[in-house]
């Protein structure tokens, strides 16, 4: 079946309009949802109907609720069998996605959503779905594994959510996507969300969605929250253009974009040897690599994440104050899903672009895409403004053992602030994972508190801990 022709944006309005349970609406005031996002209010009311959608919209835009709204509607929480599953291009938007519909959720009693992604060990994850699930989140080579296996029955599904699903396809997962849909029941929802619409999305649409209704949120973002700024550089001068950029405008934390690995590698490379605090995120990494590099940026102890598309793909950073563009990107919508990083909530936004004259075919692409002509400006306007290298606020503390040793984010403050002796506002942002534990602790005091932990007890034990140099 082919798409249907657009729908037309529907005006923001209150959830309290949907058909949705009394239980629901008053779990929505809780959490602060009062008016609905564009595409929460274009995309609900057609899925709650049980039909089928592609949807575009952007990282941020309020797409997680829009699907998990709808298929918590669908679910009958008495019946323990996976009765909806999403499939994700990363671990890390897997697990915002569950810690999304678990908040959503809290209106029902006990539904259980389980996390089924690489990189964590199956037999956790086979306890977990022995004991029963409702929901299923997880990447399609770990759900495949599973439904090979046989430790993921799909038989009771009613609805299949394909989230992000350009960047799955940029990932080469389409054969997974299919393997993955045509083991579902055939009488099904489908809800497909996507930043961009590549050709493959009209290829999975005809495959495996039932007439779906196609939504497109226009991506677009105010020129008064994000500010836009060009610059014309050569090959040879881009990578010490970014530097430029850091010390002129001097923001607190920053994602530079590269189109390939290679790039990436040289920039950070670049930067460290300037006395900059920047990591960097491409494919190649291993999961706990990868897991170390994001804590530490979300966290404030490194100032620029430098990253391909693919691998930023998924990441929500709160309050970023800058986008470097090191690259122009050839595809204009990707343009803007990188740009709209910043400048959210209500904050102002910096987006920085370097361009060659060989990629002004690509800059002449988002000019028509936005509407408006490109503010340009010359290197020779960046100079070093205040005292001293860029660096970040924070340094990142790794403990070894977490949630398997029971470790909690309040034990670690506990003994920071109890024996270690330091003030609460001395401590940052505390993850514990499955093995490890990382916390933030103010640049100026990292190296005492490692002398001071490894000193001491954390829920009665020793530990080993180390600063996480970047």
């Amino acid at each position: 079946m082919t798409p249907t022709p657009s729908q037309p944006v529907v005006e923001p309005a209150g959830f309290g309009a949907l058909a949705l349970s009394p239980a629901m609406q008053a779990n929505l005031v809780q959490l602060g949802y009062t008016e609905m996002t564009p595409i929460q209010a274009a995309a609900l009311p057609p899925a709650l109907l049980g039909k089928d959608l592609i949807a575009q919209a952007k990282t941020g835009s309020g797409k997680t609720a829009a699907f998990a709204l709808a298929l918590l509607a669908n679910l009958n929480p008495r019946r323990f069998a996976v009765q909806a599953l999403v499939l994700c291009p990363t671990r890390e938007l897997a697990d915002q996605v569950t810690t999304e519909i678990r908040r959503l959720a809290r209106a029902e009693e006990n539904i259980k959503v389980v996390t089924l992604c690489g990189g964590v060990p199956l037999r956790n994850q086979m306890a977990s779905l022995e004991n029963g699930a409702h929901i299923a989140v997880g990447t399609p080579g770990r759900i495949m594994d599973h439904l090979e296996r046989g430790t993921l029955d799909i038989e009771a599904l009613n609805t299949l959510v394909l989230d992000e699903a350009d960047r799955m396809l940029d990932m080469g997962f389409f054969d997974d996507i299919a393997t993955v849909a045509r083991q579902c029941p055939k009488q099904r929802q489908t809800l497909l969300f996507s930043a961009t619409y590549p050709e493959g999305i009209a290829k999975l649409s005809v495959q495996f969605m039932r007439e779906p209704i196609t939504i497109r949120v226009e991506a677009q973002h105010g020129s008064a929250q994000i500010q836009q700024r060009w610059y014309e550089v050569k090959n040879s001068e881009r990578l010490h253009a970014v530097s430029l950029l850091l010390n002129h405008f001097r923001p607190a934390s920053t994602l530079a974009f590269c189109n390939t690995k290679a790039q990436c590698r040289d920039l950070v490379a670049v930067l460290q040897a300037q006395g900059f605090s920047a990591l960097a995120l491409y494919g190649e990494l291993d999961q706990r690599e990868r897991d170390q590099v994001l804590v530490q940026f979300a966290n404030r102890s490194c100032s620029v994440l430098v990253a391909t598309d693919v691998a930023a793909r998924g990441l929500d950073i709160a309050q970023l104050a800058a986008v470097i563009n090191v690259d122009t990107t050839p595809d204009p919508e990707v343009h803007i899903h990188r740009i709209g990083r910043t400048g959210r909530a209500g904050e102002e936004g910096l987006a920085l672009c370097l361009a060659s004259l060989d990629e002004m075919g690509s800059v002449g692409k988002i000019e028509l895409l936005q509407g408006r002509e490109s503010q340009w400006h010359t290197l020779a306007e960046l100079t070093p403004t205040g005292s001293g290298p860029l660096r970040p606020p924070m340094a990142t503390l790794q403990i070894v053992g977490g949630r398997k040793e029971k470790i909690r984010a309040g034990d670690v403050l506990g003994a920071l602030t109890g024996e270690a002796g330091f003030a609460k506002e001395q401590v940052g942002k505390i993850n514990v994972n499955e093995f490890s534990t990382y916390v933030a602790v103010d640049r100026a005091i990292a190296q005492q508190a490692v002398q001071r932990l490894n000193a001491g007890r954390i829920k009665g034990k020793s530990v080993k801990v180390r600063l996480l140099e970047d």
